[in-house]
Parts: C-alpha cells; sequence; structure tokens
C-alpha cells in the first residue's frame, strides 16, 4: 500500500560465523549465573564481542583481538576446543554445530517416553544465535512454536519427574528445597548435579533456570523451595505415564548400596552443621554413616581401650599454638580476647592438622598419696576447623598449601571438616584475582564436599566458635563415648548402627599423630601427591589411578608394554573415576604419560 510505514530491519543480521565458541560461552555464563557468580558479567561482554565479530576464528588464541576477551577466556576456549577435536576427530568442523548434534536429537525423537500425538518433538531450547538446522526448515510467522520438553535422562528430566513424585506423596510438603531435590534427581540423571565435567563449568543443577524460565518449575523463599507449576504437572504427567519412571525409581531407592547410602547421608549432614546465625539451643540432628540393619553386626567385634559416660567428661575447644603465636600480635591475641570475653574455655596446643577442633577430656581427680594428677584421657569429636583470610587463602593457593590441605583434612578421620573463611579489607591488592577466589571457596564446598562458613572479620570468627562450643557441649552432654583408633575408624563406621545414646571417636592422641605432615609415608601416598599436583587430577581421580596402579613401578611397567607411543597416551582414558564412574579421558591420560615417559623436557 502506498504511504505504509515498515517498521524493523530491511535485512535479517548474518549468524554468528563463530557458533561453537558462542554456544561454550553461553554455557558458561549461564552456569556462572546459576551459581550467581560475577564472572557471568564477563562472558556476557565476550558474548556480545563475537556476536559482532564477522569473520570465523580457528581457535581461542586468535579470539584474543577482540574486545573483553582475555587470555583466560581464551584458554577455555582452547582447552574446550581440543576436547571437541578428542571427541569428533581432528577435522571436525568447528565453525558449524557438531552433525552429532542432530542425530542424537533423532535418536531422542525415536525413544522418547511422550507420544508423538501430545509433543511434537523433544529437544532442547536451542540458543537464538545458533540459527536453524541445515536439516529444518525455517519456522515461519503463524506456526506454533514446538513444545520445550527436556531430552531423556538430563537434568531437568530428572527434575520434572522427582517433583512430581514428591507432589504424589500423601506426606508431601508442597515443595522440595535444593539438597533434597539434587538427592532425589540423581539417579535418573547421567549427568552430576554437584560435580562439573573437566573443562567445563556445567552441571546438570543449571538446567533448572531452563525450567523455571518455561514456567514449568517455580522456586519462591529463601532458602529456595521448588516446585511444579499447572504446566509442568502435566508435562510430567505424560513423561511419568509413558514411561512408568516412578516404579523404577523405587526399585533403585531400595536396591542402593550401602556405600552410595552412606554417602548421601554424609551429604545430608554437611547441610546440617550449624552457622553463627544458628541459635546455640537448637541442636542439629548428628547422623553418623549407617549400614542396613540387615548386615551382620558380629563381622567386626569392637572392644574400646576405653569409655567416657555422660558426666564423666568436659567439651574443649582446642586452638593451634600458630592462631595465637607469630605474625601481627595484635590481630592473633583479638581472636583470643573475643573467647575469653564470650566465656569460652579453651586449650591452646599444636594441631598437626586443622586450626580450631573440639576434644571429649575425661575429668580427673587428684589421687590420695601421689604428687601428680592422672593424665586425662581425650576423644577427637567429629569436627574440625581451618580458618583462612582472603590474604592466606590467596598465598595458599599460590604455593600449593590449599590444596594439600584439603587433601590431608578428607584424610585425617573426623567426619565433619569445616573451612571457616574470614574476609580482610579488600581483595584488591592481591596477587589473585577477586573471582578466583570466590570460585575457589566454591569449589571447595561443592566438588570437595566441604562445608564452608564466611565471617567478616575477627570477632565473627570468634562468635561462630562460641556457638559451635556451646552447640557441641549440648549435643555430646548425653552421650556415651567409646575410643577406637584411626584404623579402626572405618570398620567401627561399617560395622555399628549408632544411635543417639552413643558414638565411636578417634582418640586425639593418635589422630594429631596421624596427622602430622612430615611422616614417613608410603609409597602409595606420595604416588597419589605426584598425581595431584598435575593440572586437573583431583583426589578422586588420583585415587582412580591408584586402585589400578598403585606405584609408579606397576605404572611405568604397564607403559613399557605399550607398543607405541599412541597407545601409551590412551592407557588411562577408560579408567573410570568417581561416583559417576566417568572416564578420566584422552587429555588427562596423555599428560601423565608424557609426565612418566618423557625423558626430555616438557613443553
Amino acid at each position: 500500500m502506498p504511504g505504509q510505514v515498515t517498521f524493523g530491519r530491511k535485512r535479517p543480521l548474518p549468524p554468528c560465523p563463530n557458533p561453537l565458541f558462542l554456544k561454550w560461552l553461553t554455557e558458561w555464563r549461564d552456569s556462572a549465573a546459576e551459581k550467581g557468580l560475577k564472572t557471568q558479567y564477563v562472558y556476557q561482554k565476550a558474548i556480545s564481542s563475537l556476536k559482532k565479530y564477522p569473520l570465523p576464528l580457528q581457535n581461542g588464541k586468535e579470539a584474543k583481538i577482540l574486545q573483553n576477551f582475555g587470555d583466560g577466556i581464551c584458554k577455555m576456549l582452547d582447552q574446550r576446543l581440543e576436547k571437541h577435536y578428542a571427541e569428533h576427530g581432528p577435522n571436525a568442523p568447528i565453525h558449524s554445530l557438531p552433525s552429532s548434534h542432530d542425530n542424537n536429537r533423532n535418536q531422542q525423537r525415536a525413544l522418547s517416553p511422550v507420544p508423538s500425538s501430545s509433543v511434537p518433538e523433544p529437544d532442547l531450547p536451542a540458543h537464538p544465535q545458533d540459527g536453524p538446522s541445515p536439516t529444518k526448515k525455517k519456522k515461519t510467522d503463524g506456526k506454533k512454536q514446538r513444545e520445550y520438553v527436556p531430552q531423556k535422562r538430563s537434568g531437568g528430566y530428572a527434575v520434572l519427574l522427582t517433583l512430581y513424585k514428591e507432589s504424589t506423596n500423601i506426606n508431601s510438603k508442597g515443595y522440595m528445597t535444593k539438597t533434597e531435590l539434587q538427592r532425589e534427581a540423581q539417579p535418573l540423571c547421567d549427568k552430576s548435579f554437584t560435580l562439573t565435567d573437566p573443562n567445563n563449568k556445567y552441571t546438570a543443577w543449571s538446567s533448572v533456570s531452563t525450567l523455571i524460565q518455561k514456567e514449568l518449575v517455580i522456586k519462591t523463599h529463601s532458602p529456595a523451595r521448588y516446585s511444579l507449576t499447572d504446566k509442568g504437572l502435566q508435562l510430567a504427567q505424560r513423561l511419568q505415564a509413558a514411561e512408568g519412571v516412578l516404579d523404577i525409581v523405587s526399585e533403585e531407592c531400595i536396591t542402593v548400596s550401602d556405600e552410595d547410602q552412606e554417602d548421601q547421608d554424609a551429604l545430608h549432614c554437611i547441610e546440617q552443621i550449624p552457622n553463627a546465625s544458628a541459635p546455640p539451643h537448637k541442636p542439629v540432628p548428628h547422623t553418623f554413616s549407617s549400614v542396613s540393619k540387615r548386615q551382620d553386626l558380629s563381622s567386626y567385634n569392637h572392644v574400646p581401650d576405653f569409655t567416657l559416660r555422660p558426666g564423666q567428661f568436659n567439651v574443649i575447644l582446642c586452638v593451634d599454638f600458630i592462631e595465637t603465636t607469630g605474625g601481627a600480635a595484635h590481630r592473633k591475641q583479638e581472636l583470643v580476647s573475643e573467647l575469653k570475653r564470650n566465656g569460652v574455655s579453651f586449650d591452646v596446643r599444636k594441631l598437626h592438622i586443622g586450626d580450631f577442633m573440639w576434644v571429649a577430656q575425661e575429668k580427673v581427680q587428684p589421687v590420695p598419696g601421689q604428687l601428680r594428677i592422672p593424665q586425662a584421657r581425650e576423644l577427637a569429636l567429629d569436627y574440625v576447623i581451618e580458618r583462612k583470610r582472603m590474604d592466606d587463602l590467596c598465598g595458599s593457593i599460590i604455593d600449593g598449601r590449599f590444596r594439600e590441605q584439603k587433601f590431608r583434612l578428607k584424610r585425617c578421620g573426623l567426619r565433619r571438616p569445616i573451612y571457616l573463611v574470614e574476609d580482610y579489607g579488600s581483595a584488591q591488592h592481591l596477587s589473585i584475582p577477586e573471582s578466583t577466589l570466590q570460585q575457589a571457596i566454591v569449589n571447595t564446598q561443592v566438588v570437595d564436599g566441604f562445608f564452608v562458613k564466611r565471617t567478616k572479620d575477627v570477632r565473627e570468627s570468634a562468635a561462630y566458635l562460641t556457638i559451635m562450643t556451646r552447640h557441641l557441649q549440648a549435643m555430646y552432654s548425653n552421650k556415651t563415648l567409646l575410643s577406637c583408633t584411626k584404623e579402626e575408624a572405618n570398620k567401627c563406621d561399617r560395622t555399628f548402627q549408632h544411635d543417639d545414646q552413643s558414638c565411636i571417636l578417634i582418640e586425639f592422641k593418635d589422630f594429631n599423630e596421624g596427622a602430622m605432615k612430615n611422616k614417613a609415608q608410603t609409597v602409595r601416598e606420595v604416588f597419589a601427591r605426584q598425581l595431584m599436583q598435575i593440572s586437573g587430577v583431583s583426589g578422586e581421580k588420583a585415587a582412580a589411578v591408584l586402585e589400578k596402579y598403585s606405584t609408579p613401578a606397576s605404572l611405568l611397567s604397564a607403559y613399557e608394554c605399550c607398543t607405541s607411543t599412541e597407545e601409551k597416551e590412551k592407557l588411562l582414558s577408560n579408567v573410570k573415576c568417581g561416583k559417576l564412574q566417568r572416564n578420566l579421558g584422552p587429555v588427562l591420560s596423555k599428560t601423565i604419560s608424557q609426565l612418566y615417559c618423557s625423558k626430555e623436557a616438557l613443553s
């Protein structure tokens, strides 16, 4: 029509010539946004720059010329590109999405539990910039958009079915917390809800943000509560009706192994450790790792060296002498003064692991005719605290102490290790960026499984120690404490079912001597530490390698049996690691083989 005004662009913008890089950056941004990290804004700026760049990039290093692309992002892109070539071949295209993406979608379409009449096609939501698949026609105006349905055994799939199962329970609260949802949904998902893959910060939990965006799940309150919307309930009903997944879940829960139950109990208890805001008169439920009642309890007959009954002991806070001496004297004494002001009885002694812990100390009385009071026997309670100021955290990451301390804390024999992270002025002047420090703290809690408590200064740290001391005094006051050695602790956990009236604890002397940093170490322990010095090799990955090759000699013998360099590089690639039994992967396998097989200097 003459005179008609047309609004909008006359021609569409060309698609991004680097869709693979764009896809990875989007995943990293969404993962950071889910965790509330400020790095999400860094990734968003990089995404905006990449969309404007009209030429194809061959690697991450070339992206350095773009605005908002620093060394860190370029290195991450190169690492992800290396993994992409390992999965799809050295000649795999990088300027279009992998062809296997469409094949997987077609397989998912054929195996989908949802009838085709009700749902056109199950698919993950595509990023707006990914562009249409070459095998599909563009959507035209007036056509109904395809309904979002999560892929089978994905994070969104598991969350929907788990929330539906909870809604059908007659004792349902009408919602689930994050911890409950992750624990119950994990058997239905192939990807971990808490652990990330190597070189990838994305977890199955990140899909929850998509469910919320699609109005399938609603998030309310703080701490967060998750529940299904009417739309999500209808979709979950269709998924459940097609596969009968709830029956499968019930069977898996019944046949869960004792070790899996033990891991779940441990994760559950981590969330129940008190914090500084909790009132001291509310004891936190103390749950030890238990085993099935069907297990033969007579398989190991533990006889304690001594027993402390209620009223025969005092719970005392132990402070490492390093926390009271050295460094700035006024800062060291400030913590001690705060504890004294709060009326906390504590004992300063040398602790070989941790900065604070608690012991049950036997009450002793003078014996007539003897000059000295008998030595009081002590049992180490299950809580140990490693205190880190932000500047100390920065230094320990640089010199490697941070990783080594976490390794020793996991092996110390106490079930409830805690990291107390204390803010100290501005982190801008430190040699490591503040975002890196924050990520290290998050990894300590999410990946390593430690409970992390944040405080703003020394006074708040002392308040937390005070509340913890009073809480533990109340919690253990009516318990009968049985002694055991560090070697017996694991057998006792697996054999006895503890109740609220008794518990088995390690003798303090045995615990402290076993935690010595420079004690004699076995070849296996030294080998584990060697492996953990390699970037990307965590404690559980080192343990998986040691399970197959317990010493460097056995690994070297296996390498000698290989007929080619390529076979050596792939020797460890199929080693199963962690709870999800994922492969160690070709990249780490190649790195380890180079370390132990190359005579020249490593590049």
